[in-house]
């Protein structure tokens, strides 16, 4: 059914799934890794005359992506490799895994100083999703998924959440590619036909067209309506408080009612995700 409805916002009254990345989406976490990596690689670079560290190089090269690869697209657009390394490498070790370990504690510790409140906007129209039977879950490259919501006190609202340690353990390409949208689609028991990508990230919007998902709603937190649209975005909204009247008043069962195959065993991540957490941005 979904394939004859028009690829704009009245999707939204008849898609039985929204598939929510996180940080930007939900939370303005962004703003927390987007001090972290800055933080990062500003002193890196000062450190090695490589220039400064701007926005437009995070929005650029880091944004939407797990974190070492955040790390080695950073380092690749200023002509610098590094040795891979190991995931427990310190923070203090010259390797991609070292130096993403190294922004991961700062982001840690900036969450623990300030916590994280979730937009008014993203709240209002995921329980306005919930309360009309509507699936939802968080897919986000962050290996700190778990802790973000518990902080936003979202944690509670979600039957599945496939976050970096998921795609991790189980080998699972990260954005652009589909493959963790999909996988949160399979966990559900639905097709990407069936459901919403909501994405503020040019790799997740890209991510969402190449799965070829139902629709792909953009949240515009900084990169921008046209680059959104021309990753693949079929909506772009400044805040998805814009479009809570689009999800309808009501739903009857078959439209968005339970599949009836999701299992226990398939709706949570792991929730050791503190220490050696990845994030996309």
């Amino acid at each position: 059914m979904s394939s004859l409805l028009p690829r704009d916002s009245s999707r939204l009254g008849e898609l039985r799934a929204l598939l929510f990345d996180l940080d930007g989406v939900l939370t303005p976490t962004a703003e927390v890794h987007m001090r972290a990596w800055s933080r990062l690689f500003s002193e890196w670079f000062a450190a090695h005359d490589l220039g400064p560290y701007t926005d437009a190089d995070y929005f650029e090269h880091v944004d939407g992506r797990p974190r070492f690869d955040g790390v080695r697209a950073m380092l690749a657009a200023r002509g610098v490799t590094l040795p891979e390394g190991h995931d427990d490498d310190s923070p203090d070790t010259e390797t991609v895994r070292g130096l993403g370990n190294r922004k991961n504690a700062v982001f840690a510790a900036e969450l623990a100083e300030n916590g994280v409140e979730p937009y008014p906007g993203s709240v209002a129209f995921l329980d306005r999703a919930i309360a009309l039977g509507v699936h939802v879950a968080v897919v986000s490259s962050s290996r700190n998924a778990v802790p973000v919501l518990e902080a936003a006190g979202l944690r509670d609202r979600f039957e599945v959440v496939v976050d970096g340690a998921v795609a991790a353990a189980e080998g699972i390409a990260g954005k652009p590619a589909p493959d963790t949208y999909l996988e949160g689609a399979r966990r559900l028991g639905l097709t990407a036909e069936d459901c919403v990508v909501v994405e503020d990230a040019t790799s997740g919007v890209e991510a969402g067209r190449r799965g070829s998902f139902g629709l792909v709603l953009g949240v515009d937190r900084g990169a921008g309506h046209d680059a959104l649209l021309a990753s693949g975005a079929d909506v772009v909204v400044d805040d998805l408080g814009d479009v809570v009247d689009a999800l309808g008043a009501t739903r009857d069962s078959a439209g968005s009612g339970s599949s009836g195959d999701t299992t226990s065993s398939d709706t949570t991540s792991s929730d050791t995700t503190t220490s050696d957490a990845e994030d996309p941005s």
